[in-house]
């Protein structure tokens, strides 16, 4: 299997690579992940990950060099699984107001915003540390092997709003309820840092390699 950690300027990018490499060998899953931006490289992927650390208009902004953004959209169309992490996951929206309006890749009903009510309730920004993960059990193969109340780490100042509920698929409390993993035919996302929650992150990586999306 060869996975693509998307190269595009961004964050958290050998974090993510060394993470998807644990979660394969954990499987027995025999996986070659390479960091890249290369087009022949990524149309060739079998999953491609996303990362995403830092302000929605500037991840945007490194999609749009070597024509990224374009072939990501050809390679996920074609049906080639993909996960975004964080501001990742936000970039599938339709469009991001951190910096002026941004926009999105349009995958994914809703905008992201600043978590105004979470500050209205008190709470510290960015929302950072460990949050329970609400969700059905069985009602997506992401969560497999996970039970609700499980834990992800987050870190974002900034969250999907007016989302298609039938798009999410766990979410979790911080002064509103966060969308904190998304997913629509073969393209999928968490908020939290897949990366940096150990088991459950292990396990949900490990669900993403093995996950037939439906057409």
């Amino acid at each position: 299997m060869r996975v693509v950690v998307i190269d595009y300027n961004g964050g958290n990018l050998a974090s993510a690579a060394q993470a998807t490499r644990r979660a394969a060998a954990r499987r027995g899953i025999e996986a070659d992940v390479v960091i890249s931006r290369q087009e022949s490289v990524i149309e060739h992927a079998d999953r491609l990950i996303l990362p995403g650390q830092g302000a929605f208009a500037d991840c945007a902004r490194g999609l749009e060099e070597d024509n990224l953004r374009p072939l990501i959209e050809r390679a996920t169309e074609s049906g080639i699984p993909f996960m975004g992490i964080c501001v990742g996951m936000q970039l599938m929206s339709q469009y991001g107001l951190e910096h002026g309006r941004t926009e999105g890749l349009g995958w994914i009903s809703g905008h992201v915003s600043r978590m105004v009510k979470a500050e209205e309730a008190g709470l510290r920004l960015p929302h950072m540390g460990w949050n329970t993960l609400d969700f059905t059990p069985g009602a997506h193969p992401l969560t497999e092997g996970l039970s609700p109340g499980e834990h992800g780490y987050f870190v974002h100042s900034y969250a999907l709003h007016d989302a298609d509920n039938a798009d999410i698929i766990a979410s979790t409390q911080y002064g509103e309820t966060v969308p904190a993993i998304v997913a629509r035919g073969s393209r999928c996302g968490t908020q939290f840092h897949v990366e940096k929650s150990q088991e459950v992150g292990l396990t949900i990586l490990g669900n993403f390699l093995q996950w037939t999306p439906q057409p």
